[in-house]
């Protein structure tokens, strides 16, 4: 009944929400979760540049990352929420295109962006008396403009491939937004070469920085248990300890997804997994950071007490 109103070129997507009064429950819990996000992710890029005991490596790294996470919740909520609400499921042949180009550019640069945040831990716990030298702003920039390139040509690489490839008289994709794997078993030809490039990129921009995350806070973990200093240690096991659970709720879904052989996929255990890197991540992130960061609270007190001063 559905695909009656989908044209030649439209896609339609099967969504995440039954049509019932659970799926209304969780259409509810999503929205809200996207606010929480919005307010969140915005709220800590305008704290940073605002409070200027915020302006260093670690905190330019992580207006980024809250960059990053705006524009990827964005990407995927509005759109799905209005599916919901409308019942028009479809989405054109261009639409489909643009959002898995900004899925995948931000997919691929927060991946890039975490590994340069452990990096940043790292130098500061291990090497504090090289960390002016190894990151200083140049660097820091560098380590930003890589990441969203990175992703970009990733991304575009991915995106042109799938929509160049002929697609069957179906085109029901079996998810929530316009996940190329997603897309491929609509394909009319064999796909098996593109889903070895997803193997790999997958492993270059997931794998190997978790493992290089990994490596860093290994030797960040060994520095922390010989720290002399009580308050030292507690503060930077406090720091690693916040990075670790970004990491995790990130990569592990992300990674278990991707480099799984298409005959091992579920569709309905990838929309699952699909909710904690493209909607549970980025409201949790901002939350994790400010929460169980002192210097963050101590930013925002910093703020309201000068804000209230103007006003008096």
């Amino acid at each position: 009944m559905e695909n009656n109103n989908q044209t030649s070129t439209d896609f339609f997507l099967s969504g995440l929400f039954p049509p019932s009064r659970i799926g209304l429950f969780f259409f509810i819990l999503i929205v809200l979760i996207f606010l929480m996000a919005l307010f969140g992710n915005l709220s800590m890029i305008i704290l940073i540049l605002l409070d200027t005991h915020l302006h260093t490596p670690m905190y330019f790294l992580l207006s980024q990352l809250s960059l990053m996470d705006l524009n990827y919740i964005s990407t995927i909520v509005p759109k799905m929420a209005f599916d919901y609400l409308f019942g028009n499921k479809t989405i054109s042949f261009i639409g489909c295109g643009v959002q898995s180009f900004f899925f995948l550019t931000l997919a691929g640069g927060e991946g890039l962006l975490l590994a340069s945040m452990a990096y940043d831990r790292y130098v500061a716990i291990c090497s504090p008396l090289h960390y002016p030298i190894r990151m200083s702003k140049r660097i820091c920039a560098l380590m930003i403009i890589g990441s969203w390139l990175m992703g970009s040509i990733n991304s575009c690489a991915h995106t042109v491939y799938a929509l160049h490839i002929p697609y069957c008289q179906s085109r029901t994709i079996n998810h929530f937004f316009c996940d190329v794997p997603a897309m491929l078993t609509l394909a009319c030809m064999d796909t098996w070469v593109y889903e070895y490039t997803v193997f790999v990129s997958t492993t270059l921009l997931i794998v190997f920085p978790f493992i290089g995350i990994a490596s860093s806070y290994s030797r960040v973990l060994f520095a922390i248990c010989h720290m002399q200093s009580t308050e030292g240690r507690k503060k930077a096991y406090s720091t690693c300890s916040t990075h670790l659970t970004v990491v995790t709720f990130y990569y592990a879904p992300f990674a278990y997804t991707y480099l799984r052989p298409r005959s091992l996929r579920s569709p309905t255990e990838d929309k699952v997994l699909a909710v904690f890197y493209t909607i549970l991540t980025p409201m949790l992130n901002p939350i994790i950071y400010s929460l169980r960061n002192k210097e963050v609270i101590g930013a925002l007190r910093r703020v309201i007490q000068r804000m209230c001063s103007v006003k008096m």
